[in-house]
């Protein structure tokens, strides 16, 4: 068996340029850093999520708000999720939104599941 060299792909700026990008759970720790990355790859982002939890946090120490249309919005809220969508017309769709800490899934299931 040959040795395989394995390097990582990175993203092709000339896809994500001017690309309409919504994520959902932008405002968290994952959903943060990949708005950041779309920004410089020249994406046109949106995102829906609920306020971050803690202070500090990486959406706010970032300033994302700043370079991107940002709806506080609970992902359960299927209206409010559509009536964001159409308005922002999006090209691309990545959902990040999730509840994820154990402790709070196990005291709460369904709303987990949810």
């Amino acid at each position: 068996m040959e040795n395989l060299e394995i390097r990582p792909r990175l993203p092709d700026p000339g896809f994500w340029r001017d690309k309409r990008v919504f994520v959902t759970g932008h405002s968290g720790f994952k959903g943060s850093w990949l708005c950041l990355l779309l920004e410089r790859l020249g994406a046109q982002t949106a995102g829906c999520s609920l306020p971050p939890e803690t202070e500090p946090n990486l959406f706010s120490l970032a300033r994302i708000v700043t370079n991107i249309d940002s709806q506080w919005t609970d992902i359960r809220d299927s209206e409010g999720v559509s009536k964001v969508l159409r308005s922002f017309n999006p090209d691309i769709v990545l959902h990040l939104a999730a509840q994820p800490l154990v402790r709070r899934g196990h005291r709460a299931p369904r709303e987990t599941f949810e």
